[in-house]
């Protein structure tokens, strides 16, 4: 079985939460601000969009070889979605504008507040995604390789 497969859609994963990332930026804030956060906060961003994407990629790979069986979708749904939150929470401080109409004040100021805490968690996610799934993938190929015919 080939790895391609899996490869692409990880990259593709990376690619889709980059694009979340600097559309939600985007929207609130505007361009040159999402450059900007960007290039402040690049060193937890890209491990984060990456982490995610490596998790589809061992994912994909781990349904590939049993065949449609999945072990590991929730706590990758739950990392890239930490993921994503840590992400856009570099942004958050600038929706005071429109929080008060949304009634979301305190909520915006908090996220605001802890950004960097919030990349941390999302990278923590993401390793413990890694890691489970990683170790599933692992005993997944040691039982495929033992079932093999000679």
């Amino acid at each position: 079985m080939t790895a391609a497969r899996p490869a692409g859609f990880g990259a593709l994963a990376f690619g889709a939460l980059l694009a979340v990332y600097f559309g939600a930026l985007t929207a609130v804030s505007g361009w040159s601000f999402t450059v900007s956060q960007f290039s402040e906060f690049w060193y937890y961003i890209l491990p984060l969009g990456a982490g995610f994407g490596l998790q589809v990629a061992l994912y994909s790979r781990l349904r590939q070889l049993l065949h449609g069986a999945g072990g590991g979708r929730g706590v990758m749904a739950a990392s890239g979605t930490t993921s994503t939150a840590a992400m856009i929470s570099c942004c958050a401080h600038y929706l005071v504008n429109i929080a008060p109409v949304l009634g979301a004040t305190g909520l915006v100021t908090f996220a605001a507040q802890y950004q960097v805490e919030f990349f941390w968690v999302g990278i923590a996610f993401n390793a413990a995604g890694i890691a489970f799934i990683g170790n599933r993938l692992w005993k997944a190929t040691k039982d495929h390789a033992q079932c093999a015919p000679a």
